[in-house]
């Protein structure tokens, strides 16, 4: 296994231990990342292979890959390693993992997409590479141009890599603004140029310099640049072409003559980008560059076939999608039926007429559009598969959140907008007009004036309003100096203050009267308005004594950030890339941030959740950012109804050196004057408000609604925006029938059919008319339907019987869902066919479309019509019968595990919350180590959600283990009602000196240390094998419990019968013996002996529980102990991979990708192997613990900060967690799972893994 190669020197020896440090993991974790848009500058920005698309922001390249399950395009990593503008980025066409980019610094990179890796670099490129594209003639050849050539050719790898020129290409006499292979025809390449011209080359030919320029062109100076080139994939020698304002022309290559002009319907109207139609031949589409408009044409006609108006911007670049998203769903095909007979069930025609497939071509092209926004379009369905509407795509120097509406940040970039996103659903809901130059500052307007006020580089200041998207004022007392920052007063709303690069600071009101103007002896970079109070305060500084030197950055610092809650807490942002966090009471660094690509510039807080933090940068990304984890103890002590001297203190006392954490902020003191007010116990008040204080947006406020709901709170106490949230489904036909909401946005459109054949279409039309007239209704019907008329038909076929109508609709719904088309939606609707529109919604990853059919059905809403199917059907009569509520709960685990594999473990248990399900709602905060929250909900729904809250509390405890603090540990146990055991292993683990650990005992009601030795004595007499290893562990001598529970588990693995659970007892109370004792060289052989069963017994829990990417490495794990290391188990390596082989192939569907090799049905000894092994596992007692952890913002990429797992040998997605070594890491999932199931770390060093 890759990890091996990691971490195998810890397996060769037995006394490593001297010097470790404790094993760690971020505590500022990345929960939302508002990816930046696609630059606008350069041609080459968008590429596609297969399931996969890519665009360019400015130093960035954003890879999205199609998520088969669900049928939608996810953001799978961010390729960051140019320092410098990224000109163009090109797809390898013979290898869909590899693709190439070029930058302005003379850098063109070749990387690995599947690894995520750079595995090629060439540096100082002789001239910027300003286009680039593989070779199509070769493997690893990658060609790139500076702008008036020569043409480069870099082979990446073989005997003749290095980097050569191209034949004659070189000496232009105009700038090349783009250049193409030719796909089929081996080393033909052609230039597009600025001058409008075109230069061929091609092997045996003579080369074509500044041919073919538009005929408007000819004899003049005047430039039209070419601004796309494309190849016809049907022919070597037909190109298209486009100029920015002659328009498109097909040329042919050979004899230089130009076939066809292509005429817009408005003279304004221009491209920029046009790409063929692999499945159309002959087509083609192009994008406007004023507005977003997609024309389709065919080289047919001089006029387009279709337009669509997409966006109000217009289009960048365009790139069609070879494969279009393969769908899930398929149903039995109907049999083809030569000979119709007067009842017969027709035929109906071909899914696409010839008319439909010119106009309409089934393909997805990549947009990308002037404002940054990104989007996969369905040419075919007419829709956006993914749409991402608009992004900065520039550096973003400042972000802010809406003081009276949290929920919005507003970010100001150098690209010359403002643009305000709702940081729930992550997306953009305004932009500024654009224009303004730089933007380097924002601030919003006190209250709820929905004003922005923006300092920019050039134009002075002005105040944007937002809802009505225009300037409303300007201000220029500055000049055409920059205006570094802005201030709005929260105090006084009229007036606003700012600073520049003239050394004035100027306060005005919002109408440009002037009110004070402050001279500085430089320029001045920032301004601010006291929050508290309105003096001004004037420090002494007279005696020139700095406080406190943060050193660490290694560049300059631009953000700064104190913590509103925690006042020592403050967080710096720098040009090094990354932000650190400090306790500047002894000036330590207590974590640095590595995600952001390049400098950072802002930081801002959230005002109503003091733990959340946005960050913006050069790398054109803001990131949201939990800081929860630094206050651990603070969160442990609300849980453990702690006094509130112990949760709230005065600024003073906090910044003591050596004081716990303790909130001194208003946000803080308002929770606790609310709950004083309250009259009766508190306890669910509080523990909800400051849930809902701690935790990051994004599920908490929805989740705490739904407990309300569960808990029978009045409907009216809900708030405003809870139905824009998950509801609860006895709410949610109500608020979707008020909002009056179609189930779906798709217009129907008639099926057209036989337009091909008009003469068989005339003579199917007569016969029918004759059958009608002769009163053969059904055999009218069926012609119809073999014409495409299927309204016809249905409107006449009640004439028949309603069974026939009915027989019909179903026949057009199986129809419809072949072709994946919405239009199936009324139809199954009509016939009451709830399971096949869920099944059919379902396939096609709308899971909130298929939760409200079915909630509809439970209540009642569908009528549900009984209609026998024919013979040998897949549908049995028995679907119309089935309980709607099985159904229901069926959609709503589907949309949970969609959120859950989003990173948003929160909203996946509020999908259970809202079908009654508490029990897997309680599961999925603990699978996504939401431990805190899953407490607080599970003490106030109460019995109800009892057995997760108690193994919620247990992990929690051992998470204090770890910070650690004792005496919180035992709080958390004390509040599960049968804790002796839990207790017990607390005690055990913790080391003290032997009065610390007696107070600790008398604590936990056990017996003092020493009448632990003797209560062992005791038991080890009586033959209990149980109560000797646990009062062992509690006594001063607690190695003595090892062999014996060592030797018990050893002679019952020996026997044939033994099963997991009698084992794992004896197993979990060994692991807590203190580790101090554990590493003893006297206890060498006993401890390998341990671990070693530890990675076996952990290996079959994690196949258990279904931890399918950590079941190879800990049989790997148990091999490379027990080969390396001197004991006497009764495990034997041939066994244990024959074990894991047998686990592979009985599970390999479930563990397989769609797009993996084939399934391969395992062989009948395998077969017997696995089925042993499952008699050993028997069910996993927690229901809801089945399936994988996945903790928030595990789905997220960073941009710079790469580890590699040692557990699998790929980089890390996600959260980090750092091995007892300080350099081996595995992702934080990952060390999760292994910590549920094997205690020890994955090092073999005997050292207990908590990433709790």
């Amino acid at each position: 296994m890759a990890w091996m190669t990691y971490i195998s020197n810890w397996f060769e020896q037995d006394d490593w231990y001297e010097g470790l440090q404790r094993a760690n993991m971020s505590q500022v974790r990345q929960v939302g990342l508002l990816a930046a848009g696609c630059q606008p500058w350069n041609k080459d920005v968008c590429a596609a292979n297969g399931d996969r698309f890519a665009y360019c922001a400015t130093l960035a390249i954003y890879i999205y890959q199609l998520d088969h399950r669900y049928n939608e395009f996810k953001l799978h990593s961010i390729m960051s390693e140019h320092k410098k503008t990224i000109t163009a980025i090109s797809w390898c066409p013979h290898n869909p993992d590899l693709f190439a980019s070029g930058s302005a610094d003379n850098l063109v990179i070749i990387w690995n997409v599947a690894e995520q890796k750079v595995i090629a670099k060439l540096d100082n490129t002789k001239g910027m590479p300003a286009s680039l594209s593989w070779c199509w003639n070769a493997d690893d050849a990658v060609a790139f141009v500076a702008h008036r050539g020569p043409l480069f050719i870099w082979t990446i790898s073989g005997p003749d890599s290095g980097v050569t020129v191209y034949r004659d290409a070189h000496n232009f006499l105009s700038d090349i603004s783009i250049f193409r292979w030719h796909t089929q025809k081996r080393g033909k390449v052609v230039f597009g140029h600025i001058d409008g011209s075109l230069s061929i080359f091609q092997p045996g030919n003579k080369s074509q310099k500044h041919v073919l320029r538009p005929e408007s062109l000819e004899g003049t100076d005047e430039e039209d640049p070419v601004t796309a080139l494309e190849w016809d994939p049907l022919s070597t020698d037909y190109l298209l072409v486009a100029n920015l304002n002659y328009g498109i022309r097909l040329v042919d290559s050979e004899s230089f003559y130009c076939i066809t002009t292509f005429n817009f319907p408005s003279a304004a109207a221009s491209v920029q980008c046009l790409a063929w139609v692999p499945s159309a031949p002959g087509t083609f589409i192009t994008g406007d560059s004023q507005v977003g408009v997609l024309r389709i044409w065919n080289v047919s006609r001089t006029t387009p076939i279709d337009n669509f108006k997409l966006k109000k911007t217009g289009f960048h670049c365009l790139h069609v999608v070879n494969s279009p998203p393969r769908k899930k769903f398929s149903i039995q095909s109907p049999t083809k039926n030569h000979y119709t007979s007067s009842t017969s069930e027709a035929v109906p025609p071909p899914v696409l007429t010839q008319n439909q497939a010119f106009s309409l071509p089934p393909g997805h092209a990549v947009c990308c559009f002037l404002d940054g926004g990104v989007g996969l379009y369905d040419m075919g369905a007419k829709k956006w598969d993914f749409l991402r509407d608009m992004g900065h795509v520039e550096t973003i120097f400042d972000c802010k959140f809406k003081p009276d509406d949290p929920n919005l940040l507003a970010t100001a970039s150098f690209d010359g907008t403002i643009k305000v996103w709702d940081i729930n659903t992550l997306t953009a809901v305004y932009t500024s007009p654009g224009n303004e130059g730089v933007i380097y500052s924002l601030s919003w307007a006190p209250g709820d004036l929905n004003c922005i006020a923006g300092a920019t580089s050039r134009n002075g200041a002005f105040i944007w309003a937002v809802k009505k998207g225009k300037m409303v004022q300007r201000f220029h007392e500055h000049g055409k100096s920059g205006i570094f920052c802005v201030a709005w007063s929260h105090k006084d709303s009229k007036r606003i203050a700012t600073c520049s690069d003239d050394g004035f600071c100027i306060i005005r009101t919002i109408d440009g009267k002037v009110l004070h103007k402050y001279k500085h002896p430089a320029a001045v970079f920032g301004c601010d308005w006291s929050q508290n109070n309105n003096s001004v305060r004037i420090w002494d500084y007279t005696q020139d004594a700095c406080i406190s030197v943060l050193s660490g950055h290694h560049a300059p610092v631009r953000g700064l950030m104190w913590n509103t809650e925690i006042p020592y807490l403050l967080m710096s942002g720098s040009w090094d890339y990354t932000i650190k966090v400090w306790d500047t009471r002894g000036g330590t660094c207590l974590e640095t941030v590595y995600d952001h690509g390049a400098d950072v510039y802002g930081l801002t807080c959230h005002p109503s959740r003091p733990f959340t933090m946005a960050s913006c940068s050069r790398d054109s990304t803001v990131r949201l950012w939990s800081l929860t984890s630094l206050i651990t103890p603070l969160q442990i002590n609300i849980l453990a109804d702690r006094s509130w001297e112990e949760i709230i203190g005065n600024t003073d006392y906090a910044i003591q050196q050596g004081t716990p954490p303790l909130l001194c902020g208003k946000v803080s003191r308002d929770i606790k004057q609310e709950i004083e007010k309250l009259t009766g116990n508190p306890r669910v008040k509080k523990l909800r408000w400051f849930s809902e204080c701690l935790s990051p947006p994004g599920g908490t406020d929805n989740l705490w609604n739904l407990v309300a709901v569960i808990r029978g709170q009045d409907d009216s106490l809900l708030p405003q925006n809870y139905c824009k949230g998950i509801m609860h489904l006895k709410h949610l036909i109500k608020f979707r029938m008020s909002e009056a909401q179609e189930l779906t946005t798709v217009k129907m459109s008639k099926f057209g059919g036989g337009i091909g054949v008009p003469t068989k279409e005339e003579r199917l039309k007569e016969a029918a008319e004759i059958h009608l007239r002769l009163g053969q209704i059904q055999r009218y019907c069926e012609l119809m339907i073999e014409l495409g008329e299927w309204d016809k038909a249905l409107s006449i076929a009640p004439g028949v019987s309603v069974k026939y109508w009915k027989k019909l609709m179903q026949r057009r719904a199986d129809q419809l869902i072949q072709e994946d088309k919405d239009d199936v939606i009324p139809y199954c609707i009509a016939i009451g066919d709830v399971k096949k529109l869920v099944n059919f919604f379902m396939s096609r990853g709308q899971l909130k479309e298929a939760l409200l059919v079915a909630q509809a059905a439970c209540e009642g809403n569908m009528q549900t019509l009984h209609v026998p199917t024919p013979k040998g059907s897949t549908y049995s009569d028995g679907i119309y019968k089935e309980d709607f509520n099985e159904l229901l709960h069926t959609v709503s685990k589907e949309l949970a595990e969609w959120y859950f594999q989003n990173g948003r473990a929160v909203l996946a248990a509020c999908c259970h919350l809202a079908v009654d399900d508490i029990e897997l709602a309680m599961a999925y905060l603990i699978r996504g180590n939401e431990l805190e929250l899953a407490v607080c909900v599970g003490t106030v729904l109460g019995e109800s959600a009892a057995p997760a809250t108690h193994y919620a509390l247990e992990l929690l405890a051992r998470k204090c283990m770890m910070i650690p603090i004792w005496n919180l540990a035992a709080d958390l146990l004390l509040m599960i009602p049968d804790n002796e055991l839990h207790l017990v292993k607390l005690c055990a683990f913790y080391p003290g000196c032997t009065e610390e650990i007696n107070d600790l005992h008398e604590k936990c009601k056990l017996p003092t240390v020493e009448e632990c030795m003797q209560l062992a004595e005791t038991a080890r007499a009586d033959g209990n094998i149980f109560e000797t290893i646990k009062y062992y562990l509690l006594s001063q001598e607690p190695e003595k419990a090892l062999p014996i529970g060592i030797d018990f588990i050893k002679e019952y693995i020996n026997s044939s019968n033994w099963t997991l659970d009698t084992i794992y007892p004896v197993l979990d109370l060994l692991s807590y013996i203190r580790t101090e004792k554990l590493l003893l060289h006297t206890c060498t052989e006993a401890r390998n002996e341990l671990l070693i069963l530890w990675g076996y017994i952990g290996a079959l829990v994690a196949i258990r529980r279904q931890y399918q990417s950590i079941v190879p490495a800990l049989y790997e794990y148990t091999s490379q102990l027990l080969k390396r290391r001197e004991v006497s188990v009764p495990l034997k390596i041939e066994h244990l991979s024959e074990e894991l082989d047998a686990w592979r192939a009985c599970t390999q569907s479930i563990n397989q990708s769609s797009e993996e090799s084939p399934y391969t049905p395992p062989s009948e000894s395998q077969r017997m192997v696995y089925a042993t092994l499952l008699k050993k596992l028997k069910e996993e007692p927690r229901r809801g613990t089945i399936g994988p952890d996945y903790v928030t913002g595990s789905n997220l990429p960073s941009h710079s900060d790469t580890h590699i797992s040692c557990l699998t040998g790929l980089k890390i997605q996600g959260p980090v967690y750092f091995l007892e070594d300080g350099k081996s890491a595995i992702s934080l999932n990952d060390a999760l799972m292994w910590a549920k199931v094997n205690p020890f770390s994955p090092l073999g060093t005997g050292i207990r893994l908590n990433p709790f």
